[in-house]
């Protein structure tokens, strides 16, 4: 399944993967919404976005926008190469996450604020196999863990703990949200994307020789 999850050029198919890569970005903030009107813990990230916002006064949404283009530029060192689905990923989750807190009142009600956890880390999932699926290229924080990968040769699940922790530490000491919600997402949402990104992973055609 991993290879089949490599980039391919925007030129292939872009009719049928960019309106994917679009709506998977949308639906990704949507959902980082939902988890923060629960106000029962936030992902790692979103942990660091959110003290960012208390601390600095910036929307959420422009705050994950501004961290996830100083991530970027950790790529050059790193020689990772930025596709379609990188760039628009530092803006789209953004605009989607503030559009959808705009929407969407914080309920007061422990099962409603349960039931949005719950449709949140679903929803997030989803959203992260529809985007990674078209195959377009990874976020910016999903590039640097493998950028460290590659370039250090440590495993992936190895750099991937050491990154998630820092930046839960670090936003958990800004003021971030950590609760249940933190560890439900944490042991949840590696098999809710590999549950859904066989249903929604754009496969290139099979091409039948002509005799």
């Amino acid at each position: 399944m991993l290879a089949a999850l490599t980039p391919v050029p925007a030129t292939v198919a872009p009719l049928r993967r960019v309106p994917q890569l679009f709506a998977g970005l949308w639906l990704y903030g949507a959902s980082m919404a939902l988890q923060i009107r629960a106000t029962l813990g936030l992902d790692p990230w979103d942990v660091l976005h959110e003290g960012l916002a208390k601390r600095s006064g910036l929307s959420f949404g422009t705050v994950t926008m501004v961290v996830g283009a100083l991530v970027l530029l950790a790529w050059i060192p790193l020689r990772q190469r930025p596709g379609v689905g990188t760039v628009s990923n530092v803006v789209l989750i953004g605009v989607a996450v503030d559009v959808t807190l705009w929407l969407l009142p914080t309920p007061s009600d422990l099962v409603v604020r349960a039931v949005f956890l719950v449709a949140g880390i679903v929803l997030n999932g989803l959203a992260a196999a529809v985007y990674i699926g078209a195959r377009l290229g990874p976020g910016p924080r999903d590039g640097v863990t493998t950028g460290f990968c590659r370039r250090t040769g440590a495993s992936l699940r190895l750099v991937r703990t050491v990154v998630e922790v820092a930046v839960l530490g670090a936003g958990w000491l800004l003021g971030g949200t950590v609760g249940l919600g933190t560890v439900l997402y944490a042991v949840t949402i590696g098999p809710l994307t590999q549950l859904f990104l066989p249903l929604v992973t754009w496969v290139e055609p099979k091409v039948t020789a002509v005799r």
